[in-house]
């Protein structure tokens, strides 16, 4: 008899199971280098455009005679959350304004204290280790989402482009904005991509890290419902039920911790944060750039901020972005603008934003090289002065 043919089955890597022992999978691996090494030029502007902001502040701060270092590491929102990691969250509403720490989400600060548990480091040193790295994810989120849309040359440029915002010196120091527009960045390419579980729980760690995780859950709850309808699969409707839980249960906690089910909304009426539809906004606007004869430069960049915000709204619109981009951005607007609150730090506010930057991104990608240059070249210098200048020689937090 003949020897029994033996068939060859190719198993692709997608498919193939675990390495033995319970290792990672190679074909995994493989796909995670590359696509690092397609980000790494992204990354790499990324890192030179913060680069420079950090050394002309460092420059500027010798030149005034001040220390760097506390103005990045434990400066204004940053000593807010480094005192949450050190001694927890309030139990009462209390009277003072502007003295409640429940108004700032816990996942930042939980993860300053767990990392500062097991490594030598301060935790005002982990704070700021741990808001650079999550830049570093966000720009590689930022580029995913800008090469799934319209290319490697506008994804590129929107992560450069990000880290050249007019307040990106924040993006390097103790605040959330980072972190925030990490889980936020990769929340939405998981949408893009289909991948509506990652998509819903991204969106959960967004909503226990910022306030306004509410609007990339409310992008990704509603993608996953459109989704549902047009493909009758459950994969979307878990995600949109999971995008929500980490808003709605940090509100819930600080409900029943203060023992009444508004807590969280009367906490951010301890900071003067409340809704009035705009009406503060379009005064502040109209004062500083019609009737202050010498508005502020930072109130002058804010308003700009808003006002350019509002135009790219419209061009992402006329784009036709995906539903999910779309929302996300609709809603950051509609609270920033919406606000009664202070006014200064909606520039910082709009940080996560960076849908809005893709039309742009895409215009510089496609045009000449020297006015590619010329417009990226600008936009650096730019955020590096200003960063100087909020830390430096604005008098308030950023």
């Amino acid at each position: 008899m003949p020897p029994t043919a033996t068939h060859h089955v190719t198993v692709p890597a997608s498919r193939r199971p675990p390495a033995p022992g319970g290792g990672p999978v190679p074909g995994r691996e493989n796909r995670l280098f590359r696509a690092l090494t397609r980000a790494a030029p992204a990354l790499l502007g990324y890192v030179a455009v913060r680069l420079t902001g950090l050394l002309v502040l460092a420059h500027w701060s010798h030149l005034k005679g001040q220390t760097l270092w506390p103005a990045l590491a434990t400066s204004w929102d940053s000593e807010w959350y480094l005192g949450i990691a050190d001694h927890g969250y309030e139990h009462r509403l209390g009277t003072a304004m502007e003295s409640n720490n429940l108004a700032f989400f816990p996942l930042y600060p939980m993860l300053v204290k767990a990392v500062a548990g097991v490594t030598p480091g301060s935790r005002a040193s982990v704070a700021l280790a741990l808001a650079i790295g999550s830049s570093l994810v966000a720009a590689w989120g930022i580029f995913a989402v800008g090469e799934r849309l319209h290319g490697w040359r506008t994804g590129t440029v929107a992560a450069v482009l990000w880290g050249a915002m007019p307040v990106a010196v924040v993006q390097w120091m103790g605040y959330t904005e980072s972190l925030f527009t990490a889980f936020v960045a990769w929340a939405l390419y998981a949408v893009l991509t289909g991948r509506w579980l990652w998509a819903g729980w991204l969106a959960t760690l967004a909503g226990l890290t910022r306030p306004t995780g509410i609007a990339i859950a409310a992008a990704v709850t509603l993608a996953g419902l459109v989704a549902l309808v047009r493909t009758r699969e459950l994969r979307p409707l878990a995600g949109a039920l999971i995008a929500p839980l980490g808003w709605c249960g940090y509100v819930t906690w600080v409900a029943l911790r203060l023992g009444r089910w508004d807590g969280y909304f009367a906490v951010q009426e301890r900071w003067k944060n409340a809704w009035d539809g705009g009406r503060l906004t379009l005064e502040e606007l109209t004062k500083q750039l019609a009737y202050r004869p010498h508005p502020q430069l930072l109130m002058v960049v804010v308003s700009v901020v808003l006002l350019v915000s509002t135009g790219l709204y419209l061009l992402c619109l006329t784009d036709r972005q995906p539903l999910v981009l779309l929302v996300f951005t609709g809603v950051m607007l509609l609270i920033v603008l919406g606000s009664g609150g202070v006014y200064f730090p909606r520039a910082r506010f709009l940080l996560p934003a960076f849908p809005l930057l893709l039309p742009v991104a895409a215009g510089v990608a496609r045009a000449r090289r020297p006015v590619a240059l010329l417009v990226l070249g600008g936009a650096v210098l730019s955020s590096a002065w200003l960063g100087g200048h909020l830390l430096l020689v604005w008098q308030g937090p950023p």
